[in-house]
């Protein structure tokens, strides 16, 4: 069963390594995940599992111990999901579940065993709830840790260039995140999330999925698109 849920952006930026001189920029984020994730531990889980979207190479389950680094964005940081020790077996994780796992590491994570499970940005809104149903029935008390971004079309500078259907996409996932509406992420558009670049749609529909039935009240802790990018932030306990 769901006891808990981190929804969280996750550009590399957020890493102050990654981001160098414009790290401040990312604070109040950085922050507020932070303190999502404290929201996460303190349910007390018995497993978390950390999703993400991947390209088609990417795709699938992570043990705890998988590494993933930032070197393609130019710097020599790697990272552990969870606390497992040895060499990581298997593909490097993908940069979302990368960036997840850097958020682990940096709030000290230790309350539950740690797995990651990388969907495609494509995947339809019922496959992405029952692969949530599996999720939230696969031990006792489930805990995720949901990383993805809203549009990518907000200004001219964002990455998508601007488009007027942006804001209210974002404004309509930033609603459903903080009222812990399992419904409302339901009804996300996929075609219109793919055309605004939305990564963390698929995501947020698995979360929809493990969240049925579960009772959890949300909060929204950030809403911003300071690169022309939804960035939300939200617990559900």
């Amino acid at each position: 069963m769901l006891v808990a849920a981190a929804v969280c952006p996750c550009p590399p930026l957020l890493v102050p390594e990654v981001a160098g001189g414009a790290a401040h920029e990312m604070d109040e984020a950085r922050a507020a995940c932070y303190d999502a994730i404290t929201v996460l531990a303190a349910a007390r889980p018995d497993r978390l599992v950390v999703v993400g979207a991947a390209d088609p190479a990417g795709r699938g389950r992570y043990p705890q111990g998988a590494t993933g680094s930032f070197r393609a964005f130019g710097v020599g940081l790697e990272v552990r999901l969870g606390s497992g020790e040895g060499p990581s077996a298997g593909h490097p994780l993908p940069p979302s579940l990368t960036v997840g796992a850097w958020l682990l590491k940096r709030t000290g994570w230790g309350a539950a065993p740690v797995e990651g499970l990388a969907v495609g940005e494509p995947l339809p809104k019922e496959r992405c709830a029952q692969t949530g149903r599996e999720l939230s029935a696969s031990a006792e008390r489930v805990a995720l840790l949901v990383m993805g971004d809203g549009s990518a079309c907000r200004t001219i500078k964002a990455p998508g260039y601007f488009d007027e259907r942006a804001t209210a996409f974002d404004a309509e996932a930033a609603r459903a995140l903080g009222a812990a509406d399992p419904a409302g992420l339901l009804a996300l558009d996929e075609e219109l999330a793919y055309e605004l670049k939305a990564s963390g749609r698929a995501c947020w529909q698995v979360l929809a999925g493990a969240a049925e039935n579960a009772g959890l009240k949300g909060l929204l802790l950030y809403d911003r698109a300071p690169y022309g990018v939804g960035y939300l932030v939200a617990s559900w306990s």
